[in-house]
């Protein structure tokens, strides 16, 4: 009687290990699947928007945050001077400005 409950007692820790193992893979999944879902189209957006604000160029028409669509006129480091209508200019914050519209859209 003495021997098979030390078989029982010592087959018991390795079903456990395994069975922790096992607790941790649906948690594992949960990161796995978040990271693909969630943070990789993230950085991937915040890269193709970083190019675009990099990528400005004087002439260029601009839509900005507020809905404000004009031409650029000057360029700075951290703003952007853009024409909305003939002789009014708006300095805007270069991270102000949402999309880059084709040309000929803004007469």
């Amino acid at each position: 009687m003495l021997i098979s409950e030390a078989y029982a007692q010592a087959a018991a820790p390795a079903a456990s290990a395994s069975g922790g193992l096992m607790s941790m893979l649906p948690l594992v999944l949960m990161f796995v699947v978040l990271y693909f879902v969630m943070i990789r189209p993230q950085m991937k957006r915040q890269k193709e928007t970083k190019a675009m604000l990099d990528a400005l160029a004087k002439g260029d028409e601009v839509v900005t945050q507020g809905g404000v669509i004009g031409k650029i006129s000057k360029l700075g480091e951290t703003f952007v001077s853009v024409e909305v209508a003939s002789g009014v200019e708006l300095q805007v914050q270069r991270a102000a400005i949402v999309q880059v519209l084709p040309k000929g859209t803004y007469k």
